[in-house]
C-alpha cells in the first residue's frame, strides 16, 4: 500500500515568480573581494540556520549597510512572490482524502522556510535543509522525512514495509536519490515532456491504479 507521498517544494509545489537571486549576488560580492566561489557554497547556504547578514559573516564577505539593504530587498521581493501552483493544494487534498500522509522535502535557505510552512501548512512532516543541516540527495535527508512521517519505505517484493512515493522536478534529488533509500521517486516535468506534467495527474494515478515502479 502507498502510505505516504513526499513532495519537493520549488518547481513542484511552489513557484518563485520574481527571481532576484540574493545569495548568488552575495557570492558575487565576495568574488569581487577576492573570495573564490566554491562548489560547496550552495550546500553551505542551504544548511545555514541563519539570515543573509550571518551568512555573509560566515563566508567572510564584508557588506556595507547599503549592500546589505539591497540584498535584503532582493530577498524580500523573492519571498513575497512565492505562490503555489494552481494544482498543488488540490493534488494534496486528493491524496489526503485517501488517507495518504504528506511530507515536504526540499533544499532551501533559512529565510524561505517559514514562507514554505505558511503556504503549505499542516503537513505530516517537513524536512527543510536549513532546519536540519542536510541536503538532498544525501540519504539522511530522505530518512529524516520518513521518520517525520513515521513510515518505513520499502519496495522489495514480499516486504511488509509501506510504499513511499516522492515527486519533484529534479531527477537527481527527487528520483534517483530517494530510490537509494527505498522511496519510489517520480519526475515532474511541467513543460510537458515527462511522465507527469502536473500534480493532479500524479495524484490521480496514485488514487486510482497506483504508480508503477
Amino acid at each position: 500500500m502507498i502510505a505516504a507521498v513526499i513532495f519537493d517544494v520549488f518547481g513542484t509545489l511552489l513557484e518563485i515568480q520574481r527571481r532576484e537571486n540574493p545569495y548568488r549576488q552575495l557570492l558575487r560580492i565576495g568574488a569581487h573581494q577576492g573570495r573564490p566561489v566554491s562548489p560547496a557554497d550552495p550546500k553551505r547556504i542551504m544548511t545555514l540556520d541563519s539570515d543573509l547578514s550571518r551568512a555573509a559573516d560566515l563566508f567572510g564577505i564584508k557588506l556595507s549597510s547599503s549592500q546589505l539593504s539591497q540584498l535584503q530587498e532582493m530577498l524580500d521581493i523573492e519571498l513575497e512572490s512565492i505562490r503555489p501552483y494552481d494544482d498543488s493544494m488540490p493534488a494534496i487534498d486528493l491524496l489526503r482524502e485517501s488517507g495518504i500522509k504528506i511530507g515536504l522535502c526540499s533544499n532551501l535557505a533559512k529565510p524561505y522556510c517559514p514562507v514554505v510552512r505558511g503556504l503549505v501548512p499542516g503537513m505530516d512532516g517537513y524536512a527543510l535543509s536549513a532546519e536540519i543541516g542536510l541536503v538532498k540527495p544525501e540519504a539522511q535527508m530522505y530518512e529524516m522525512i520518513c521518520a517525520e512521517l513515521k513510515v518505513v519505505p520499502g519496495q522489495i517484493f514480499g516486504s511488509d514495509a509501506a510504499r513511499v512515493l516522492m515527486i519533484g522536478d529534479s531527477r537527481r534529488c527527487d528520483v534517483d536519490g530517494p530510490r537509494t533509500s527505498g522511496i519510489i521517486g517520480h519526475h515532474l516535468d511541467r513543460k510537458g515532456t515527462g511522465p507527469f506534467r502536473n500534480l493532479l495527474e500524479f495524484a490521480g494515478a496514485v488514487r486510482s491504479v497506483g504508480v508503477q515502479v
